[in-house]
């Protein structure tokens, strides 16, 4: 891969995946992909591009034959374009690799990694960087985002400086890596957001995802950096034997950078830190959340520790506008909000909820969960999930999704977690499709209401299902309009 040419990837839908092939036809690559799942905001961007997404995965998709494949974690051994690919001894790599490759080596590489936030942490930090290149070229950054950043309107950027802002995967690499991601990446500066247990197909158990960021945390040189979440004994463990300077934010009296006089006004968040004990800096965003907040602070802190100005800090965090799928409102119909969230694990959804609970005081709240992550399709997490999901004041939960591929033994039965939310006195409901789903809720929403999508997947595009069928019923006789 020394020299651009034509790169065929396969499972190029993926977040990270099409972040990489954005990158690479900005190197000068000629790109091509395939999949069989194409759903926004990816396929949009891929577009945007004018890469072509080939449908469904086939042989003839190799044809002309690339000089290289480039291979999604989730293809796996069977699939016709993989098997084609080997029997022709096409060279084949993983994204990770590529990544660090062909893009990394001669660059400073800033981590951000942990079981939640991260992606909201990355792009908060690469636009913090991209504000302070307005006064001076050097801060511009390079970046790759496990998402759509709003303020840039991309998952990725590639510029001649220093800086390379990525985020940091522990989900394994390829089908001939199983090792994470971020492992990879070789961190000069590294934030660690959380440590919990998720991933359930990849990791025996919370131990083993302990050790999978202790490993991270073992390749950041003596001269790098960590900024660490000081709200869990997980990270504490993680980061206890480092080589190198590790600096805590959070709640807690003695963080480095220690959050106070947090507040929520109408859809903003305002805060102060205090920087080893002493006044800072105070803070504005235009969305709430604790976890946001949390986000925030962790991202102003590695940045001001690489010499980033703080008032570029300042104005980069009150101007930042999230990322796609991340307490995004879809849709406003007849009063009736709608929010698109990326929920992947129990933990996420509470605090998705908590958010919205103080984004929207005094309304009725709806979740509508799709089990579909491969920690959430597991009953590993069930009574968590329960505990989650009792903080909306009426759920719905879609079928899990290909609960078929679960062994029988640990599955998420979602009835089961139905029947806990009713006995909790949460009305909840389980129904078998996305058409079925929005029948339901067209039936039962009223002015008022805020309606939280909850799925890592496209959720049979009940985001655009959802709407639509809200205005439909407007415009019926006798109907809510």
């Amino acid at each position: 891969m020394s020299k651009p040419k034509h790169v065929h990837l396969i499972g190029i839908c993926g977040t990270a995946m099409a972040s990489l092939a954005g990158l690479l036809q900005l190197s000068g690559w000629h790109v091509t992909g395939s999949d069989a799942a194409v759903y926004p905001p990816m396929s949009d961007l891929l577009a945007s591009l004018r890469i072509p997404i080939r449908q469904p995965f086939a042989e003839s998709n190799l044809q002309p034959s690339p000089d290289c494949i480039l291979v999604g974690n989730a293809i796996s051994r069977g699939n016709v374009e993989l098997e084609a690919a080997l029997d022709q001894k096409i060279p084949i790599y993983s994204m990770a690799q590529t990544l660090h490759e062909h893009f990394l080596r001669g660059r400073e590489s800033l981590v951000i990694a942990g079981t939640h936030g991260k992606t909201t942490t990355t792009s908060m930090l690469a636009w913090i960087y991209e504000v302070a290149a307005q006064s001076d070229p050097k801060w511009a950054p390079s970046f790759l985002v496990g998402g759509v950043a709003e303020n840039f309107g991309s998952s990725f950027a590639l510029r001649p400086t220093k800086p390379f802002i990525l985020e940091g995967d522990e989900y394994d690499t390829a089908f001939f890596d199983k090792g994470p991601k971020f492992l990879h990446y070789f961190p000069d500066a590294l934030i660690l957001t959380h440590v919990e247990y998720d991933h359930a197909d990849i990791y025996a158990d919370l131990d083993a995802a302990r050790t999978a960021f202790r490993r991270l945390v073992n390749l950041v040189p003596r001269r790098g950096r960590i900024v660490a979440f000081d709200g869990s004994d997980n990270v504490t463990q993680c980061v206890a034997h480092a080589f190198c300077a590790v600096e805590r934010y959070g709640f807690s009296a003695d963080s480095h950078w220690r959050i106070s006089d947090f507040s929520t006004k109408e859809d903003r968040s305002l805060w102060r830190v205090e920087r080893q004990g002493s006044p800072w800096m105070d803070f504005e965003m235009s969305f709430v959340g604790e976890h946001n907040v949390l986000n925030a602070t962790a991202a102003a802190a590695l940045a001001a520790g690489q010499g980033v100005p703080e008032e570029a800090i300042r104005k980069a965090l009150a101007s930042f506008r999230s990322v796609k799928r991340r307490l995004e409102v879809c849709a406003e119909v007849a009063g009736i909000t709608i929010i698109d969230d990326f929920a992947h694990h129990p933990t996420a959804i509470r605090e998705t909820l908590r958010a919205l609970r103080a984004r929207y005081p005094g309304r009725r709240l709806w979740a509508v969960l799709e089990p579909r992550s491969n920690t959430l399709r597991r009953n590993v997490f069930e009574k968590e999930l329960v505990e989650s999901l009792q903080m909306a004041d009426a759920v719905v939960l879609a079928a899990v999704y290909q609960q078929e591929k679960i062994p029988a033994d640990q599955r998420l039965h979602a009835e089961h977690v139905v029947a806990r939310l009713k006995e909790r006195a949460v009305p909840a409901v389980l129904l078998p499709d996305v058409d079925a789903i929005v029948a339901h809720l067209a039936d039962q929403l009223v002015a008022g209401d805020v309606v939280a999508l909850l799925s890592n997947g496209g959720f049979g595009d009940i985001y655009h299902k959802l709407p639509q069928r809200l205005r439909e019923s407007m415009r019926e006789p006798g109907g809510k309009g």
